[in-house]
């Protein structure tokens, strides 16, 4: 696990008291250096989720990360959800899709 990723995971953890966190860094499947740390995948499942909308939680998870999404973080692919949901949903999260920007060298 890279520092920005450790970082992410540890504020995620500290505000949102997760059931489940996975924090996994994607960047590897787009057009950056190798070892880069600026696409993450964040599946996250807490009691706070619980009667908020999406757009919601989302802007929740933006404000803990802001100095990452306003330096390092490129790309965060969310996926949220509270423990009924996450139950109903067996416990998984979709796929990423494959990366449809252009290289850097084009």
């Amino acid at each position: 696990m890279g520092p920005v990723e450790t970082i992410i995971v540890d504020k995620l953890s500290g505000q949102f008291s997760p059931q489940f966190l996975e924090v996994t860094n994607e960047s590897f499947m787009h057009s950056v250096p190798p070892g880069s740390e600026s696409h993450f995948k964040v599946v996250l499942v807490s009691d706070q989720f619980t009667g908020k909308r999406q757009v919601q939680r989302h802007q929740a998870i933006y404000a803990v990360l802001a100095d990452q999404l306003a330096g390092p973080v490129h790309a965060l692919a969310l996926h949220t959800f509270d423990a009924a949901e996450w139950e109903a949903n067996q416990g998984g999260a979709p796929a990423s899709p494959s990366c449809l920007g252009g290289s850097k060298t084009d």
